[in-house]
């Protein structure tokens, strides 16, 4: 990536926190395991998603994201979730307009 005079904006800030925290959980290998999946949701969604507690529920999340089957979640399948939940948690982000 070419370094640029300006500062990043606000989205690209968030874009380069996204990658940062996958590569924290995932590690070298660029992909994530079942438990590191849980961790990731637990330690850094816990406002956006309730924790994982039930291996019936990161089970089924798992399988949900995982669309090439080989039991780890790339980072294009990562976003997908971010995209979910992001999607999901619009509305409450969304300022309220008042009619007048």
């Amino acid at each position: 990536m070419e370094a640029s005079k300006e500062p990043m904006s606000d989205l690209e800030v968030g874009m380069v926190t996204i990658i940062r925290v996958f590569h924290k959980y995932s590690g070298l290998k660029g992909k994530l395991k079942k438990a590191e999946l849980k961790d990731l949701i637990n330690n850094e969604m816990n406002h956006f998603i309730m924790k994982i507690q039930e291996n019936e529920t990161l089970d089924e999340l798992f399988a949900d994201l995982d669309q090439n089957g080989d039991l780890e979640i790339d980072f294009k399948e990562f976003i997908a979730l971010i995209a979910m939940v992001t999607s999901a948690c619009h509305d409450l982000f969304i300022p309220v307009q008042h009619n007048e």
